[in-house]
């Protein structure tokens, strides 16, 4: 199991402090009547107390006969920038229908004065907490996947390549979960934090001058191991917004170190369609992801 040093440390010293069209929205549970706070004693590095400075999850439950025991936590994309709706209650809508307990996270941005590893402490808090939830719930713990568009997407390949296995001897049982997500979602993903980046996400994430190091870390092809999960993979090859060559680049680095993938690179299609809006109908890659999802035991 991979720990980047620089990561590693940045966590642990905070950690101590198509059927596309959904269905009815699905039944909410307590939490997300109720939403549940990320950090309850605040997060790591905040600016401050009002709602960017608080990351949240809400969760959304499928109706209990048609659960499958997995789990989804939901990386809404926006350029670090923003968070956008039909990328995080949306896609639960479709994950719910098909038995999947979710939880949409909402992080800290770019735009509030938040620079890495802001953005990866708050989901690498929430894999560990949707874990701790799957135990306590009857769920299955070892079927926690992650999905992110865009710019979630790049926060999601950070989670797949820069996990720990969580610390055992924490006082906060949450902390002694694993933050490695059992597979990975990626759609149109930002991955690479070099050449072909998206200059909004890069700046959001690292500021106007990040040190070469940095750049490196976060460009996620780089970070590969074979720890890291399954993924499932998609972009188009007209993306005007964020270029193919970062799914190719990510893929290309799954191939080479032995990670199972799902690819699918669709002709046309503009950036950040989801599972398609009024007006802009998505790529049939609903179909194909459920498809690889029963053959991971997600669904049924």
């Amino acid at each position: 199991m991979k720990f980047h040093p620089l990561v590693a440390s940045a966590l642990l010293l905070f950690a101590a402090t198509v059927s596309a069209q959904p269905a009815a929205t699905p039944t909410p549970s307590p939490a997300a009547a109720n939403v549940t706070v990320l950090w309850p004693a605040g997060a790591p590095g905040k600016l401050g107390d009002q709602p960017q400075d608080i990351p949240t999850l809400t969760a959304y439950l499928p109706a209990p006969e048609s659960r499958t025991g997995a789990s989804m936590l939901i990386l809404p994309g926006g350029g670090y920038s923003k968070l956008a709706e039909h990328e995080g209650v949306g896609y639960a809508e479709w994950f719910t229908q098909h038995g999947i307990v979710c939880y949409v996270l909402k992080y800290r941005l770019g735009s509030s004065g938040y620079r890495h590893p802001a953005m990866l402490q708050d989901a690498a808090r929430a894999l560990r907490q949707v874990r701790a939830w799957a135990r306590r719930d009857g769920l299955d713990p070892a079927r926690v996947g992650v999905i992110g568009s865009s710019a979630g997407g790049h926060l999601a390949s950070t989670l797949v390549t820069h996990f720990d296995a969580g610390q055992p001897a924490a006082a906060d049982p949450i902390e002694r979960e694993s933050s490695r997500p059992d597979l990975g979602i990626l759609c149109y993903p930002v991955i690479t934090m070099g050449d072909n980046t998206h200059a909004g996400s890069r700046k959001n994430l690292l500021g106007d001058n990040p040190a070469p190091e940095l750049v490196e870390l976060l460009s996620n092809e780089k970070q590969v191991t074979s720890q890291t999960p399954p993924c499932y993979v998609w972009s188009t090859g007209d993306d005007k917004v964020v270029k193919v060559e970062n799914t190719l680049r990510f893929v290309d680095a799954l191939r080479r170190a032995g990670v199972p993938f799902d690819l699918h690179i669709f002709e046309k299609g503009p950036h950040g369609l989801g599972f398609g809006r009024p007006g802009k109908p998505a790529p049939p890659w609903a179909d194909s992801l459920l498809f690889w999802l029963r053959a991971r035991q997600f669904v049924k």
